[in-house]
């Protein structure tokens, strides 16, 4: 009986042992990409630590208790510096992958909540592709690429258009000229979109998109079958 417990608590120690080292190999990872992109930004993390556990206790101080007040600082330190930490994190990861093909993939990719990506729906030799994201605010393509790209956007526009008549289609694109958007501000950007369905509608949506998938998507006759009237654009 204690033999298999024993045997039990070995092999949870095993399965943990490669999770915790996966995540120290993840904020290793981040630490490097973080120096080589912000040489400071470690240096603002600490300060940042160091400034809220002192005016905690200058707080104490006042209060007769500065050891105290340093203590219930400590976390609140560490997660601030934690969390400016992940932010020089984000912006390392995207100029490391800004201007390469697919990055703008990447990063929809990335958006977990109330977002949900098909990357390279349409693509052409050159590699201008176009990506779907189905989200409350109705199918955003997001287009990368030259000027190729505008029209395998309009493609896909008048395929979902058709495919799903009435759904809102907004086109992004990405980069950094006039009318685009780049690569650091575009999930920030897709956010910020007014949203246009319901979670019904949303749903539907998303099961009709399953229901086909793939690059070349079908273009059936007729309208869409609704059980609820989707918003007009």
């Amino acid at each position: 009986m204690f033999g298999r417990k024993k045997k039990k608590e070995e092999s949870a120690n095993k399965s943990a042992a490669p999770e915790k080292q996966s995540q120290l190999a993840v904020l290793k990872d981040a630490y490097k990409l973080v120096k080589k992109d912000s040489p400071f930004a470690v240096i603002w993390c600490l300060l940042v630590f160091v400034l809220i556990i002192t005016f905690g206790v200058i707080i104490g101080n006042n209060l007769d208790h500065p050891v105290y007040a340093g203590f219930l600082s400590t976390p609140l330190a560490f997660l601030a510096g934690f969390f400016l930490f992940t932010r020089f994190a984000n912006t390392a990861a995207f100029s490391s992958i800004e201007g390469q093909i697919g990055a703008g993939a990447s990063v929809l990719m990335s958006i977990r909540r109330g977002f949900v990506t098909t990357p390279a729906v349409n693509v052409n030799r050159n590699q201008d592709m176009v990506h779907r994201v189905s989200s409350k605010a109705g199918i955003i393509l997001v287009g990368e690429g030259g000027f190729a790209t505008r029209s395998l956007m309009q493609d896909e526009r008048r395929k979902m258009e058709r495919f799903l008549s009435g759904v809102p289609v907004t086109e992004v694109m990405v980069g950094d000229e006039n009318g685009q958007i780049s690569v650091r501000k575009l999930q920030k950007h897709l956010k910020k979109l007014p949203k246009k369905l319901s979670t019904a509608q949303l749903r539907e949506v998303r099961a009709r998109l399953r229901s086909v998938g793939g690059l070349n998507l079908p273009m059936p006759k007729g309208p869409m079958p609704t059980n609820s009237r989707m918003p007009k654009r």
